[in-house]
């Protein structure tokens, strides 16, 4: 039973100031406590709220109703990995593509409301867990629900990646970067830099180098219960390597540092929309098999 819905929004998105109140206000009359983070809080200057600080969100609802686009997205699943829970996410899209935030203005509170009585659809999505080893030794650790990215610098782009999946040499590729994608990060920078598209349900990784400087190194689709581990080298004077993750955080490696990526131990969840399906949604928002 729902009986915390934590409210986030894109921060500065001062489209969604009215609508915060009258959702607290909806939620209050079904008996469900509206929880704001802090900087959805920002937002309104309804009173009488509780608020707790973005990162400790998870901890504290059922349910995360979520107003932005797919980057707010991205960012609540990583905070809802870190917390070591499955909290349900409903994104209601305020953004540009909103293929991940697929409910629309016109569906939140229907979408809201099957949520609260368990009759929406809630997809698993397989989730990953990267860690900055240096010298053996984890230096930091980060969860993403679309892609792990490592890659030269800006100058000198061209590095060589060493890549090993399951315990297993497979190559050292000569290429701009190489992307780690889940299934549901098929359809976002691995499909711009030429990799398939994987429906959610498939458990597996795509293992893609952009641009490689050999035309036979192309993507492959590997099993998502096997680890990858990527580690930069250098070639020639000033070359530089950088690991971002979702596109939302990212820093500086060392070329002696390896980059290990592998299935995180909870899933993301997200509620869909009843109105259309992963196919519906490929073709609406990517334009997907239009001629």
């Amino acid at each position: 039973m729902i009986k915390r819905v934590g409210i986030v929004a894109k921060p500065k998105l001062t489209a969604v100031s009215e609508d915060l109140p009258a959702i607290a206000s909806w939620l209050r009359e079904r008996g469900v406590e509206p929880v704001f983070d802090d900087e959805t809080a920002k937002l309104t200057t309804a009173g009488g709220i509780r608020t707790v600080g973005r990162d400790d969100l998870p901890a504290h609802v059922d349910l995360i109703l979520l107003l932005g686009g797919d980057g707010t997205l991205l960012g609540m699943a990583d905070r809802t990995a870190q917390a070591g829970l499955e909290v349900p996410i409903l994104g209601v899209n305020f953004g540009g593509l909103g293929f991940l935030t697929e409910v629309t203005y016109d569906e939140l509170y229907t979408s809201l409301a099957a949520a609260l009585d368990g009759t929406a659809p809630v997809e698993s999505r397989l989730m990953l867990r990267a860690v900055i080893e240096r010298d053996r030794q984890p230096r930091s650790e980060h969860y993403v629900l679309n892609d792990v990215t490592v890659t030269g610098g800006s100058l000198s782009r061209v590095v060589e990646f060493a890549v090993s999946v399951g315990g297993e040499f497979v190559a050292r590729f000569h290429a701009d970067g190489i992307i780690i994608s889940t299934p549901t990060g098929s359809t976002a920078y691995n499909l711009s830099a030429g990799g398939p598209i994987m429906h959610p349900a498939v458990h597996a990784l795509v293992l893609n180098p952009i641009a490689p400087h050999t035309l036979t190194n192309r993507p492959v689709v590997i099993p998502a219960s096997d680890d990858v581990l990527v580690q930069p080298h250098p070639r020639g004077d000033g070359s530089e390597a950088y690991v971002t993750f979702d596109g939302q955080a990212g820093e500086r490696l060392e070329f002696s540092d390896t980059v290990r990526v592998g299935q995180a131990g909870r899933p993301a969840r997200l509620v869909r929309a009843f109105t259309r399906s992963y196919y519906q949604v490929l073709r609406e928002k990517l334009r997907w098999a239009e001629r």
